[in-house]
């Protein structure tokens, strides 16, 4: 195996990996739910962690490693594999959605996507439920089991009841954040439907797929942003920061940086406007200097990543 990839190839291979690495852990997650699994509190937040998400990410780190060994691979669970410094990292979410899995809900993916420097090149998210996969290559378009994901032809109006539109808040946001609290109750008001799905890769899917209108985040967590980013953009969707800046999509910096709306083009001036509604999402857009990698994911001990591997539970992503 060549240290070092050509980038001219499209990431041909890169895809087809991840593509591989998420379909194979589907179905192992699949034949598991939903009763073949144990669960164990994850942090004090209220989350979850089942070994399902232990043994689906140890399958998708493992084929990664066997056919790119020199890179870096950042995991939910088990934290990070160092690479050689290439700058190239591999995102990993095994079980986007083990809160759902727990309570016996079938709305959970598993997430993939790889990173140059910060900049998403693949994107690959499955859904094990339907067996229906969904991934991108940067500059490639998306693709979906029935082919290329693309804006339609025609553009369809706002219904006046208001947008569909998803929601996420990460980690680290409490419940009682003010911006937070104050956007998702703007948000919830002026849309048809807010949903709150548990697993942010799913509504990155429906909105690439044209099911539902928007998707608005709050500092997002950046496992699995990535991805979903990547494919929505790849199928035609604008990515905004919530103050209408642009917005690269990628997982370093402090999550300060990671607030979004996202939503098609003849659609999105909609939905800034409605998040501009909301007091305090002035301030969601930061130019602050943040540690390089996702450390600012989750409140670390001091001297010590928080992507490092660790014994006991760690905490994980809310139920947002």
């Amino acid at each position: 195996m060549s240290p070092n990839p050509d980038p001219s190839a499209g990431f041909t291979s890169e895809h087809r990996t991840a593509v591989s690495a998420a379909e194979e852990a589907g179905a192992l997650l699949r034949s598991r739910f939903p009763d073949g699994f144990t669960a164990r509190p994850k942090g004090p937040r209220g989350d979850v962690v089942t070994d399902l998400d232990l043994m689906a990410e140890r399958l998708v780190v493992d084929r990664i490693r066997e056919r790119f060994p020199y890179d870096r691979i950042l995991a939910e669970e088990s934290g990070e594999l160092p690479g050689d410094g290439r700058g190239r990292t591999w995102l990993v979410d095994p079980l986007d959605g083990s809160n759902n899995v727990v309570i016996g809900l079938p709305v959970y993916v598993v997430g993939i996507a790889l990173c140059v420097d910060d900049a998403p090149v693949v994107g690959v998210v499955h859904d094990p439920v339907t067996g229906r996969t969904w991934s991108a290559r940067r500059g490639s378009g998306a693709h979906g089991p029935n082919g290329p994901l693309a804006p339609p032809a025609d553009s369809r109006p706002l219904p006046s009841s208001g947008p569909l539109l998803a929601w996420t808040q990460g980690h680290s946001v409490a419940r009682d954040d003010p911006a937070a609290c104050g956007l998702r109750h703007t948000l919830e008001r002026r849309s048809r439907r807010l949903l709150q799905l548990w697993a942010p890769l799913v509504a990155w899917a429906m909105l690439a797929r044209g099911d539902i209108d928007g998707f608005v985040g709050y500092r997002a967590e950046a496992i699995d942003l990535p991805a979903g980013a990547l494919l929505a953009r790849e199928a035609g969707v604008v990515v905004r920061h919530l103050d209408g800046g642009e917005f690269d999509g990628g997982f370093s910096g402090p999550d300060t940086g990671r607030s979004f709306v996202a939503g098609r083009p003849e659609v999105l001036p909609h939905l800034l406007d409605l998040v501009s509604a909301s007091p305090g999402t002035e301030d969601t857009r930061t130019a602050e200097t943040g540690p390089s990698g996702p450390t600012a994911r989750r409140p670390a001990t001091a001297g010590r990543s928080p992507w490092a591997p660790r014994s006991g539970p760690r905490p994980g992503r809310p139920a947002t």
